[in-house]
């Protein structure tokens, strides 16, 4: 059964719960069952998240503002997966565009960075990219947050980042979940004297119920309300950074901050059943692959084989082998490498992929090899959708739980570790390389039906992003699931061979897939090893919105 927090504390009850936040907005949540608005909503993976972005929408603001004070918000209230010091990609559909836009502000690797120190023959060489400085990339979140709020926003920075402030500064609720990714981060935490300082209590986890307070990084935010992102590239913030990284022996150089910008790009564009995809785009491989799949599958009569029957599972485990294998041969940085969107995202490409997929048998001799990119689970999602049909899909990470460990001094700004998502192939097309950004899976998506919003989807989770999206658009298309059913639904996961699955498959489906010769990994009944989706679904008739949370993590979704 699902478990949502409120705004104040966890519930440990499971059950439904409705809160009149003073006349504003009625928040509520119930196991199974969806959060409907007619105005504006917002759902993220954490409650005062949350309870930022509608207090902007509440005040005026447009979707972007709500998204990008959830953004800030997150920061500080779920440091173990975005945050200051980490990079990311959202898509934005204003009602006015004909099209809609991504902004990628993905993190890059040092100028000085080189394939050869990173892949050099010598003991200890392939943890290099993992953790410590040696694996912080450039920072992209303040560069992204703020050009979507400069050229998409109606309020100013110094407006948006108030309710970060307010959360660093009086501190928040430590959840049981959140507790538990320290507790599984204890020996990198615990490893740096500024990270530990903030997240752990006389040098242990915190338990539940605990206050965590980061007075630093509320100075951060308010400095950065003053000088903008000016001041945290070519400013004190800058310095601060790569005095830091370079003090541990890295290679970050203030003129690496200095030169780096968020980016303008097209999405990826595609179809499934008349529903207009719309995702990011290369370097991340997340919105090129979610389409490739839902091709692929649109080729099935999916409502006929049932919703996780044995065959529905089998035929969506080798489509996902098959799109992983050509995202590891295919995907890059388009700056540094002719990545091909148009015909991996092609129906009759897709075609000649499904041709492979055999009704008796797995493809175990159809050869997925290591993704490029490790499994990296420290990722946040939000989705925002406002009065004017504004819509927002923003994910954003520092890679694994707690990035790189390392908190800068007297910023409260914890580094990324996306470093790590490069290739250990020297010969790879995501290999290192100086400035190169490295490939990811990320893809915050919208659907629009004959034009207008239909849905804002998301999810954390490195290389299970794709699948699990998949699986919910599928869920509400095919399956005519509700928004907060579509994703709390079981889901499943090929990859490198193996086929996860969550433990409400049933047990007679899973014997059935090792008949067909699927290897099957049971998780937990609701394993955030799946993600943390956060979804806003539009009711074609009523135009309400429809919000979803993943109890996977502490998602709410909220709506006034």
């Amino acid at each position: 059964m699902k478990q949502n927090p409120s705004f104040f504390t966890l519930m440990k009850n499971k059950v439904f719960f409705a809160l009149l936040w003073g006349s504003i907005f009625l928040f509520s949540s119930i196991s199974a069952q969806d959060v409907v608005s007619d105005s504006g909503m917002v759902a993220s993976a954490h409650p005062l998240a949350s309870k930022a972005g509608l207090e902007i929408l509440n005040q005026g603001g447009n979707a972007i503002d709500a998204a990008v004070a959830t953004a800030f918000a997150l920061a500080v209230v779920e440091p173990n997966a975005s945050g200051l010091g980490g990079g990311g990609f959202m898509v934005i559909k204003m009602a006015d565009m004909k099209e809609g836009i991504t902004i990628s502000y993905r993190e890059s690797a040092p100028a000085k960075t080189t394939a050869e120190f990173y892949y050099a023959e010598e003991p200890g060489f392939k943890t290099r990219t993992h953790h410590g400085p040696h694996s912080v990339g450039v920072p992209g979140v303040v560069a992204g947050l703020s050009m979507a709020l400069e050229k998409y926003g109606t309020m100013q920075l110094k407006d948006v980042v108030k309710p970060a402030i307010k959360y660093a500064r009086d501190g928040f609720d430590v959840s049981e979940k959140f507790s538990g990714m320290i507790i599984q981060a204890y020996d990198l935490i615990s490893s740096n004297p500024a990270t530990s300082k903030i997240y752990l209590v006389d040098g242990l986890p915190p338990e539940e119920g605990s206050i965590i307070k980061n007075p630093n990084l509320a100075d951060t935010f308010v400095q950065l309300a003053k000088g903008g992102a000016g001041w945290f590239y070519k400013g004190e913030m800058a310095k601060a950074i790569s005095e830091e990284v370079k003090i541990l022996g890295g290679y970050l150089e203030e003129s690496d901050l200095h030169n780096y910008k968020a980016i303008h790009k097209k999405p990826v564009h595609g179809t499934y059943h008349g529903y207009e995809i719309i995702s990011s785009a290369p370097p991340t491989g997340g919105g090129t692959h979610l389409v490739e799949l839902l091709n692929i599958l649109e080729g099935y009569n999916l409502q006929e084989m049932g919703h996780n029957s044995t065959t529905y599972i089998h035929h969506l485990a080798d489509a996902m082998k098959i799109i992983f294998a050509d995202k590891r041969q295919n995907m890059a940085d388009p700056e540094f490498y002719d990545v091909p969107v148009e015909k991996l995202t092609d129906k009759t490409y897709a075609k000649s992929r499904r041709a492979l997929i055999h009704n008796d048998k797995t493809l175990n001799d159809y050869k997925s090899a290591k993704m490029v990119s490790r499994e990296s689970g420290s990722t946040t999602h939000l989705s925002v959708i406002d009065l004017q049909d504004n819509m927002v899909a923003l994910t954003q990470s520092i890679n694994y739980w707690f990035g790189a460990g390392i908190t800068v001094p007297g910023t409260g700004v914890l580094l990324n570790n996306h470093l790590a998502d490069f290739s250990e192939n020297p010969l790879s097309q995501n290999a290192i390389e100086p400035n190169k950004q490295p490939v990811s899976s990320i893809a915050p998506t919208l659907l629009l039906k004959d034009g207008k919003p239909f849905l804002t989807i998301g999810t954390p989770g490195g290389s299970r992003i794709i699948g699990a999206l998949a699986q919910i658009i599928i869920n509400v298309v095919d399956f005519g699931m509700s928004m907060d059913d579509a994703i709390e639904a079981p889901r499943v996961h090929a990859y490198g061979g193996i086929l996860h699955v969550e433990g409400r498959i049933p047990k007679d489906t899973i014997a059935a897939l090792e008949q067909l010769g699927h290897k099957v990994k049971v998780r937990g009944n609701f394993d955030n090893y799946f993600g943390g989706a956060q979804g806003i679904l539009v009711d074609q008739k009523t135009g309400d919105l429809i919000g979803g949370a993943d109890s996977r993590r502490d998602g709410v979704a909220a709506g006034y």
